[in-house]
């Protein structure tokens, strides 16, 4: 089954996709994520204002088959997190990239510029599929 892949954000290999604004990064999980992990039944988020390190956990995904980490595509402090998703996690199996789930001021795009295209994160899926 062929997931969606939005040409014009970035990914990660722990299937974040991420939007640079300026110097806001919001990021989210992939169709590709959604799909592995089932019907999603809880989101835990960052603290706003907390500081967030690229590639560490900063919350958890949880779904009827497991509790995933989520991991922050960028370093930065947290702005904002998706509140209807809190109330509503069902949303991210719906629609995973139109529930994004949190929103940072970053510190250093160099990290946001190294994450994985769209053609190559393709790639990636087909080698786990």
């Amino acid at each position: 089954m062929a997931h969606e892949i939005k040409p014009n954000l970035k990914y990660t290999d722990d299937h974040e996709w991420a939007l640079l604004e300026g110097d806001v990064l919001t990021f989210g999980i992939t169709d590709f994520a959604q799909s592995s992990l089932g019907d999603i039944v809880f989101v835990e988020f960052p603290e706003i204002g907390s500081m967030l390190e690229k590639g560490n956990p900063c919350g958890v995904i949880e779904s009827i088959k497991s509790v995933n980490d989520l991991f922050s595509p960028a370093s930065g402090e947290v702005l904002e997190v998706n509140e209807n998703v809190s109330d509503s996690p069902e949303n991210i199996n719906q629609n995973a990239f139109g529930s994004w789930l949190v929103k940072i001021k970053i510190t250093n795009k160099t990290e946001f510029d190294q994450l994985m295209n769209a053609n190559d994160y393709k790639v990636h899926c087909e080698k786990i599929s």
